[in-house]
């Protein structure tokens, strides 16, 4: 493995950590409960696409006339991360966006889907996430989080998107989560049966052939230059101190403690 790649990770390991054992899940003991949980985490589901999308167009020519951009096993990478993110197969065979996969989970599981949908639209008109935010009354760590991404995104730096991809993003969703979806899909299979295909799909997809691609992606971009990987490491540690506080946000949601 790349040596700078495992630096990063022995560095992050104690943020995953905590967000693997994070206190959260230990509170979703029922339905009501992880309709919050659906209601923060969207945020997370939405704008990841736009972090990648911010990837593709960083690495690949995504305006006319054509010119070839960067090398082709970057654009190979993101191309097919995209591919995969923005155009997958639900449950019935359709191709969706796992974006578009979650909103469907949400709404049969009886999660409110106004307010994100609230978000969207009202960002398509005025293009400012604050005015956004204020119309849809996103929660503030939702805010906060939606915020950082989109700092990494403006800053157009490639090697740090594709880092706060890599580490950030791909392989975090915990096997208690998935434990806790599938025994409350057993008391509810009319209800769960979307996202409990959504994320075993995440973990078979995201998990392990997009993490491989990423890692490889952040190794390409980051290439020998030591400032690049250190700069890399600190939008990493700062992502998943993001991915804390809106756990944080969630917990406190739930457990009144707000």
């Amino acid at each position: 493995m790349n040596h700078h790649i495992a630096r990063i990770q022995q560095v992050i390991e104690p943020l995953r950590q905590e967000i693997i054992n994070h206190k959260v899940y230990s509170v979703i003991n029922n339905l009501d409960d992880l309709k919050v949980f659906m209601q923060y985490h969207v945020y997370a589901v939405w704008d990841f696409m736009s972090l990648l999308k911010s990837l593709q167009i960083g690495l690949t020519c995504t305006t006319t006339p054509w010119f070839p951009v960067g090398n082709a096993n970057t654009r190979y990478l993101i191309n097919e991360i995209v591919a995969g993110e923005e155009s997958d197969v639900d449950g019935a065979g359709i191709r969706k966006s796992h974006y578009e996969m979650y909103l469907e989970a949400m709404a049969q599981c009886g999660a409110d889907i106004t307010a994100i949908h609230k978000f969207v639209e009202n960002l398509k008109e005025t293009e400012s996430l604050s005015t956004a935010y204020e119309a849809a009354g996103v929660p503030q760590e939702a805010r906060q989080f939606v915020d950082f991404t989109f700092k990494v995104i403006d800053g157009g730096k490639s090697h740090l998107q594709s880092a706060a991809f890599t580490f950030g993003r791909e392989d975090l969703i915990p096997h208690m989560f998935i434990s806790i979806v599938g025994d409350l899909n057993k008391k509810f299979p009319d209800q769960l049966s979307l996202i409990k295909y959504y994320l075993d799909r995440h973990i078979e997809v995201d998990g392990d052939h997009h993490s491989h691609l990423a890692l490889e992606m952040t190794a390409e971009l980051c290439g020998d230059d030591e400032a690049a990987w250190k700069a890399a490491e600190e939008v990493t540690v700062a992502s998943l101190q993001q991915r804390i506080n809106l756990w944080n946000g969630v917990y406190n949601e739930i457990t009144g403690a707000k």
